[in-house]
């Protein structure tokens, strides 16, 4: 993979200059440039001079918080990559990350391996989920009821569906049902369409939430 360029927006310094030496140490093969915000509107003015191509966002910030930071950086650059950052044990949050078009999320207690893993797979286009943010962002959304009758979906979007949850790229999955990647990317998109989902984390916890795969 070529290499990235990433940001750090957290209105701690202290904890972004630990974590920026960390990812010097540990990330060098796979990121170019590190950048810092302090905040929200900050991070904004980066994306005007700077290409990010994926951003680690924290989510209680007193300018503007990640949610909203999230909306309008995408706004800017629909190809910009974003992470949560969170120490949060709140459902509501997660949520409205996904909803704002984050593609993954990482507790700010992970390990630096575990950093680079959620890197390399967002910029790749997957999602990155631990296992209990994913499993609290399904309990909070199990309350409403399923969106679609899952009969919509036909026999291969949900083969494909399963196989995106499992992190798996549209080439990967090309390869693992002998389809070329331009039909899976069709596939991929008219999952999309039917699920209203406006990216692969939303259609993560759509199949969760409808009980169409299993993790």
């Amino acid at each position: 993979m070529n290499k990235l360029n990433l940001a750090i927006v957290d209105d701690h310094s202290l904890f972004r200059s630990g974590l920026k030496l960390l990812l010097r140490k540990s990330c060098d093969d796979i990121i170019d440039g590190i950048f810092e915000a302090g905040g929200g509107e900050q991070f904004l003015q980066l994306l005007k001079t700077q290409r990010i191509d994926v951003a680690l966002m924290d989510i209680d910030m007193p300018d503007m918080n990640g949610i909203e930071t999230t909306r309008l950086a995408l706004c800017y650059d629909g190809a910009l990559k974003i992470i949560a950052l969170t120490m949060f044990n709140h459902d509501d949050y997660y949520l409205k990350m996904i909803n704002a078009g984050a593609c993954g999320f990482l507790l700010k207690d992970a390990e630096i391996r575990e950093v680079k893993k959620a890197i390399i797979k967002v910029n790749d286009g997957e999602t990155y989920f631990p296992g209990n943010v994913l499993y609290q962002i399904i309990k909070a959304d199990s309350a409403t009821e399923a969106d679609i009758v899952p009969a919509e979906l036909s026999e291969r979007e949900i083969e494909i569906l399963q196989l995106v949850c499992k992190g798996l790229s549209n080439h990967e999955i090309a390869t693992e049902l002998f389809l070329s990647k331009r039909t899976v990317d069709k596939h991929r998109s008219n999952l999309l369409f039917k699920t209203d989902c406006k990216n692969t984390a939303q259609l993560v916890v759509f199949a969760m939430k409808n009980k169409l795969v299993t993790l």
